[in-house]
């Protein structure tokens, strides 16, 4: 008599409210992770044991280590790009524009270090491999270039390529947020508040610079 057996069902990824909220809770334990040990001290097993799932779980999200770290990434992107449209929507002069977004760049930076290193370190060497993570990295620098062109229209930012007025000004207020965070001006900044009133000065001296 021939023997049946029974077939193993297919587990299938969880594509309900459920697994939305593991892959939130992945990229949560992630960015802690990343906060406390830095880009060097991440593994794919240690977010899962954070995240309280099993260590195959991150894999039905992620296709690999650096797929979860494109997410970080893309995460922090959207929220850079989310504080930066805030501070062009309620700033009306185009003059404060630059020294505002400034400023909401370095609360950026001390309030989601993880997400900032991951963002712009060598973890993830070619954005155009995750469309998703390019797409954000591009819109949060579009912000800073149109914010540029419209200052030219109104006669407040110096001729020139916006794209070239745009990294000078993007090198500058990063720098200054790398430091920070990575404790090098432990003297001029102690608090949180000292860091802002830092930024808005250095922003001052840009906005001065770019100036028509």
């Amino acid at each position: 008599m021939r023997q049946t057996t029974r077939r193993r069902p297919v587990r299938r990824r969880n594509t309900d409210g459920g697994g939305k909220r593991l892959g939130d809770d992945l990229l949560t334990a992630a960015a802690a992770l990343i906060a406390e040990r830095g880009p060097q001290g991440f593994s794919l097993r240690e977010v899962a044991r954070r995240a309280r799932v099993s260590e195959a779980a991150p894999y039905w999200h992620f296709s690999s280590k650096e797929a979860l770290l494109a997410a970080v990434a893309e995460q922090g992107f959207m929220e850079l790009a989310r504080v930066m449209a805030d501070v062009h929507t309620r700033v009306k002069d185009p003059r404060q524009h630059f020294q505002e977004m400034g400023i909401a760049y370095v609360r950026f930076a001390l309030t989601h270090p993880s997400h900032l290193r991951i963002m712009f370190g060598p973890e993830i060497r070619d954005k155009t491999a995750h469309p998703s993570l390019h797409t954000a990295s591009e819109r949060a620098f579009e912000l800073l270039v149109s914010t540029i062109v419209e200052g030219q229209r109104a006669g407040r930012i110096r001729r020139g390529d916006p794209m070239d007025l745009a990294v000078s000004a993007w090198a500058l207020v990063h720098g200054l947020s790398a430091l920070i965070i990575d404790g090098q001006l432990q003297q001029q900044v102690k608090t949180p508040r000292d860091a802002e009133a830092l930024a808005a000065r250095v922003c001052g001296l840009l906005r001065t610079g770019l100036a028509k």
